[in-house]
């Protein structure tokens, strides 16, 4: 299950780069997205999959692991920072590494708050989060 979501996801990963491609010294603003994307994306699944549903014990390991880490990548973004300090550009580099981090940990609280707001899931004060 999850290597048929993960060549999902993967696949869909492929078809966006492909549709925006970088120019050189460029932010690479389809793999941050991407990554975004799949970060608001698990947010809302932990919150569904946990504290909403009781879901079947391979809904995850297929939706999140398979889909979401095929779509997301660590390995293309780490890739692209070192290309870009390769080619002498620190600056874009060090705005890209920071802004991905920044837009990522944004959109996965996102995604639970809105998963939470939609669903009117409340977590205890105290109580341990998805």
């Amino acid at each position: 299950m999850i290597s048929v979501g993960g060549g999902i996801g993967a696949l869909a990963r492929y078809g966006i780069g492909h549709m925006f491609p970088v120019a050189a010294g460029h932010v690479p603003w389809s793999t941050l997205a991407i990554n975004a994307i799949g970060c608001f994306l698990i947010g809302v699944l932990m919150v569904l999959i946990t504290e909403v549903w009781s879901a079947h014990r391979l809904l995850r390991p297929f939706l999140g692991v398979g889909i979401l880490g095929g779509f997301t990548t660590f390995s293309t973004y780490t890739n692209e920072i070192r290309a870009l300090f390769a080619a002498g550009d620190a600056v874009v580099a060090m705005v890209y590494l920071a802004g991905t981090l920044l837009a990522a940990l944004l959109a996965v609280i996102a995604g639970v708050a809105l998963a939470r707001a939609v669903t009117g899931t409340v977590i205890e004060k105290g109580a341990v989060d998805a």
